[in-house]
């Protein structure tokens, strides 16, 4: 998908761009932006819109539809679009590479830069908005959310995590932000889930990776989704990624986010590693994790 917006980047011009930020800004009170709002948001003619328009629709940043009224509403390409652009302009990034991961809630792509870069796009709410809106607590108090409000929220919360994580605990180490997408420092390792452990290696990693929950507890943060799925493992250590759901630890629900956070990782690496893995007491690591007892924390894991 973004691959595809990054190689018709070259082929836009400013007035386009101009059109999509419109389209984008009248999505703020309405899903569809109606065509004769679209002059005064983009500060385009009316004849300039319906050149604009095409251009976009054909390399289907927009879509339209014409039910009640002809209106248009950005397509996933045309914020990635926005986005890129922004980071070009302040010289984050000069191309895009291959993908590095594909998910349902975000895409991760290599950036090619001064050093070896990530670019994670949000892509909450874009194909299940509904059911997002429900468990995400920062669209409950808004009426009309649209799904670039709700991505770009998750993507903000994201990087403030990283902003004051990094580097005290081992994140990805935050570079931009903007809109939806993050540009971040490319990191080594396997997936958790996609690792091979010894008996030994199984009981260093979950230390470690507790450690690092402990050590996000003691400068503010839950991740409050952690699973196999989120660290990655290498030969020098683990990185904890996908901070979007992580919440402040003065966040009412955030002990209760804790615990289900050890408890993930305590029952991934008792099924999968039965042997090595003593049965672990989580509310005891979660308490000695709460009240910063780095000390012991290590007494309760192995």
């Amino acid at each position: 998908m973004v691959r595809n917006v990054a190689g018709v980047m070259a082929e836009l011009e400013p007035e386009d761009f101009y059109l999509l930020s419109g389209v984008e800004q009248g999505m703020r009170f309405s899903e569809w932006v109606n065509r004769g709002k679209l002059p005064e948001l983009s500060n385009l003619t009316s004849e300039e819109v319906e050149y604009r328009i095409d251009r976009c629709a054909t390399r289907e940043l927009i879509h339209r539809k014409t039910i009640q009224y002809e209106g248009y509403t950005l397509t996933a390409e045309g914020y990635d679009a926005l986005a890129l652009r922004t980071f070009s302009e302040r010289d984050t990034i000069e191309g895009v590479g291959a993908p590095l991961g594909v998910g349902k809630e975000s895409d991760v792509l290599e950036v090619q830069s001064y050093t070896p870069l990530a670019l994670k796009f949000h892509r909450e709410g874009y194909t299940e908005f509904r059911e997002v809106t429900r468990e995400r607590d920062y669209t409950a108090d808004n009426q009309h959310v649209s799904w670039l409000y709700t991505a770009r929220k998750a993507a903000e919360r994201e990087y403030d995590a990283l902003e004051a994580l990094y580097p005290e605990v081992s994140v990805p180490r935050p570079i931009d932000q903007n809109r939806h997408a993050i540009v971040m420092g490319k990191f080594d390792g396997v997936e958790l889930d996609r690792t091979k452990l010894t008996d030994d290696q199984a009981v260093g990693v979950l230390d470690l990776i507790l450690r690092e929950v402990a050590t996000a507890h003691a400068a503010g943060y839950v991740h409050a989704d952690m699973s196999e799925y989120n660290v990655a493992v290498s030969e020098s250590g683990v990185t904890v990624f996908d901070w979007p759901q992580s919440v402040p630890t003065d966040h009412e629900n955030a002990r209760e986010f804790l615990e289900r956070d050890v408890g993930n990782l305590v029952s991934y690496f008792r099924r999968k590693y039965p042997g090595p893995i003593p049965t672990l007491d989580v509310d005891a690591v979660s308490e000695r994790i709460a009240a910063d007892d780095f000390e012991t924390v290590r007494s309760h894991t192995v």
